[in-house]
């Protein structure tokens, strides 16, 4: 039965690589283990056991609202044209100051990945105004478009990603943590991602340096593009997106300056997301589409967030019925090391290949994070590990969405972008690895 569910799971990667929808994958996996488990070994985890597993995740109340605020309150962002505010008012400052156009780059995306989480979308949104930008100021196409890639996991620490409320969830249900908060997940796991980014922007720099291929080593740009420096920054709107982080963090229980339960991720992120209605009132948009732009966003959330969730926990619950959970962490238990590894190559892998780690990261998360302290870590660090390892993976990934949009922008090759990003990512994985492990 082991091997079959190797097989299985082998199988279900490689279908996820070759484009198939995902969330049917890991559904159809999951029922399939599961069905053999309760028919061939007479496992407790039946099939039906195992749908339930994906029906609690669709109604899961920490997961659920966090996710399809978050999203709603993005999209609103990017109807009232707050986002463009903000990341003009953040870019600005590079064009004046050449000798941190590369990291400045890297970092400016970063941080702005975390206000908006989605890795296609502040890649749009960023390599639409930096990319041209950067190529006036003669830096390499290929460069410019590396810059902006390597900022895209900076969604690893932000409230609105998937895995930190899946992690906070999981354990606080394990009794590890008081409540299913996604910033006390945040806070442990932001400390090294802060510093992984800080160096991974400092390898560009240098390979910029040795390939000659920063700002003045290009040929001068066919055509100028100003829209940076001519775009008139409204700094009101341009704070607005960033409210419910600034919220939240001192809503923490780490700072403590606002009660932690009253404000909420989904709390914070309609009080963003009414100070944007509040705009597009200003800028006389309907709030009827207003409205109707928060509830596509959110409706985009579950579809394409949380019912992958659901399908990994079933996906999950299939593995632990057909035996292939329970020889897994038999393995990890005999070495800490192997869990330790195992945690970082494992959705690391999956991201590179498949060009998200969405579905390795929460497989992982599912299956053998709740098992943490057997291996002598926390679920936090252990599940916190796995979806950085796997928000890095997916940047240097040759089919990542963010990467063909910012090639489109660029009009340059997915894998020559590739080869610039590589090593700045694996020199962040172990920052990261090393940070969360040991420090």
């Amino acid at each position: 039965m082991i091997w079959i569910g190797i097989a299985i799971v082998i199988l279900t990667f490689y279908l996820i690589y070759k484009n198939y929808e995902a969330r049917l994958i890991l559904a159809l996996s999951g029922i399939v283990m599961a069905a053999i488990g309760w028919l061939v070994e007479g496992s407790p985890v039946t099939v039906g056991t195992a749908v339930n597993a994906f029906v609690n995740q669709l109604v899961n109340g920490g997961l659920v609202p966090t996710i399809t605020t978050v999203m709603g309150f993005g999209a609103v962002m990017t109807y009232t044209h707050c986002s463009d505010h903000l990341v003009n008012a953040l870019v600005r400052p590079l064009t004046h100051v050449p000798a941190i156009v590369i990291p400045g780059t890297v970092l400016i995306t970063w941080v702005l990945n975390i206000v908006l989480p989605s890795a296609a979308g502040v890649a749009a949104a960023v390599g639409v105004l930096l990319i041209p930008a950067l190529i006036t100021l003669r830096v390499n196409p290929v460069m410019a478009a590396a810059a902006v890639f390597l900022g895209t996991w900076g969604s690893t620490i932000s409230p609105g990603l998937m895995f930190n409320p899946q992690i906070a969830d999981i354990a606080y249900k394990a009794g590890e943590i008081s409540a299913p908060d996604a910033m006390i997940v945040i806070f442990q796991e932001a400390g090294p991602a802060v510093c992984g980014a800080v160096v991974s922007a400092v390898v560009l720099a240098v390979i910029c340096c040795i390939l000659k291929e920063g700002v003045g080593t290009a040929h001068p740009a066919l055509s100028p593009a100003g829209e940076v420096r001519h775009f008139r920054v409204n700094p009101v709107m341009a704070l607005i997106p960033i409210v419910p982080l600034f919220l939240l963090v001192i809503a923490s229980k780490q700072v403590g300056l606002l009660p932690t339960k009253t404000f909420s991720v989904p709390v914070c992120m309609l009080i963003g997301t009414g100070l944007g209605f509040i705009v597009g009132l200003f800028r006389r948009q309907d709030p009827g589409d207003i409205s109707r732009q928060f509830c596509k966003g959110a409706g985009d959330g579950f579809n394409n967030i949380v019912i992958l969730i659901a399908a990994a926990s079933l996906f999950a619950a299939g593995m632990k019925s057909i035996g292939l959970t329970g020889a897994m962490i038999e393995a990890m238990k005999g070495s800490r090391s192997i869990a330790m590894i195992s945690a970082v190559i494992g959705p690391f892998l999956m991201a590179v290949v498949c060009g998200s780690g969405n579905a390795a990261a929460l497989a992982f998360n599912e299956a053998i994070t709740p098992y943490a302290a057997d291996f002598g870590m926390t679920i936090v660090q252990l599940g916190a590990v796995a979806q950085l390892a796997a928000g890095i993976g997916r940047t240097i990934s040759p089919i990542a969405g963010g990467l063909i949009v910012l090639c489109g922008i660029a009009h340059v090759n997915p894998m020559l972008v590739v080869k610039r990003t590589t090593v700045p990512c694996l020199f962040a994985l172990v920052v990261v690895t090393i940070g969360m492990y040991y420090i």
